[in-house]
């Protein structure tokens, strides 16, 4: 269990956070980065080590095919960053990146984009003919 002392307005007492909680808020910052997905294992490819510098955040993920690999580390690392620093009151020291492996995008995924781009197109057609 990890714990931080934490003084708001001047009151005593100590806030405890379980490392379940600081592990959970690292899962939903890595849902919201587009362009991964999360390992499939009992902890989710990551390994969280509380520190006096900070905590230490160890994320593996898998990327997919078409995005730039140190463009998502980058976006892994600040969204880390930024949601953890603002939902608890610690410090992140380190965020490491591994990507295990890149996957291509199911057929499934590839039809609903190519549906999705063709009635882009088409309402772009109808767009057109209604200013002329």
């Amino acid at each position: 269990m990890a714990s931080i002392k934490y003084n708001p307005g001047g009151h005593k007492g100590k806030i405890t956070y379980n490392a379940d909680i600081v592990s959970g808020i690292v899962v939903l910052s890595l849902r919201e980065t587009d362009g991964i997905e999360l390992i499939q294992s009992k902890n989710k490819g990551i390994k969280l080590c509380f520190e006096k510098e900070g905590v230490f955040v160890d994320v593996s993920v898998i990327a997919h095919y078409g995005y730039s690999v140190p463009e998502l580390a980058y976006r892994i690392q600040q969204n880390i960053k930024q949601m953890v620093e603002s939902m608890t009151k610690y410090k992140i020291a380190k965020v490491d990146i591994h990507v295990q492996s890149v996957v291509l995008d199911s057929p499934k995924k590839e039809a609903v984009r190519e549906a999705n781009e063709e009635e882009r197109r088409d309402s772009e057609t109808a767009n057109v003919k209604n200013e002329n």
